[in-house]
């Protein structure tokens, strides 16, 4: 018998992305896994004492690098020979030292969004936002702004979705902080930006009915079978 091969289900809903994305004016970035403290955690104002540089959120490296344990990790490094306007997208793997259960994973896919232009509001963040999830989940996809703290963006929220009748914490986002405007180089008197992370396995979750975070991972191939002749246009369901 030969078995046919399937895509990922983490690499459909990618593809899926990219494209919504780069619809509306994204470049899709790759970046490196290992990363420096200062990418990290320095550039993006991440305090010295911020329970993030724990050891027990962030795997460490001998050399003092580390596995990143964001996306965010790349901002700085992006901007580098850039100027304003821009828009990109860089989605790739994050790692955190923490426990495993069902909807947690040592690593897990993020997806950082950044827009810098001289006239970037909130406002233009909630469209991208709304835009890319109703392009996903549906017209019907509401979303909403809870105010919350991230150092790198002032002021900073945490995003949900309303999906069915439940709303989702899908990621955080805001403006970018004046600091790391500073760090990219950019100058925070004449441009302004908003940056948003979100968990890309949380989205598929919800988008293909998995219920445990550890079936994206551990190669099952009756989980996988499932997606066999799935498109990014026509997803396989579990």
């Amino acid at each position: 018998m030969i078995y046919r091969g399937a895509l990922h289900p983490l690499t459909l809903f990618l593809r899926q992305a990219i494209d919504g994305f780069s619809a509306m004016g994204f470049t899709v970035l790759d970046s490196p896994e290992i990363t420096t403290e200062a990418h990290n955690f320095d550039e993006l104002l991440i305090p010295r004492n911020h329970p993030a540089r724990s050891m027990q959120d962030t795997f460490w490296l001998k050399d003092g690098r580390l596995p990143r344990t964001h996306t965010s990790a790349y901002q700085i490094p992006a901007m580098v020979g850039k100027k304003p306007p821009v828009r990109f997208i860089v989605p790739g793997r994050a790692f955190r030292n923490e426990a495993t259960d069902a909807t947690h994973e040592i690593m897990f896919m993020n997806l950082e969004g950044v827009a810098i232009d001289e006239h970037v509001t909130l406002a233009n963040l909630k469209g991208t936002l709304l835009q890319f999830l109703q392009g996903i989940y549906g017209a019907d996809t509401e979303l909403r702004f809870v105010p919350s703290y991230f150092p790198f963006v002032e002021p900073g929220l945490e995003v949900y979705a309303k999906l069915g009748d439940r709303w989702l914490e899908i990621g955080g986002a805001g403006m970018i902080h004046p600091g790391v405007l500073k760090n990219m180089g950019v100058n925070p008197e004449r441009y302004q930006g908003f940056a948003f992370g979100m968990g890309i396995d949380r989205l598929v979750m919800l988008r293909y009915g998995i219920e445990d975070i550890r079936l994206l991972y551990n190669g099952n191939l009756r989980f996988l079978e499932q997606f066999a002749g799935a498109t990014s246009q026509n997803e396989g369901q579990v």
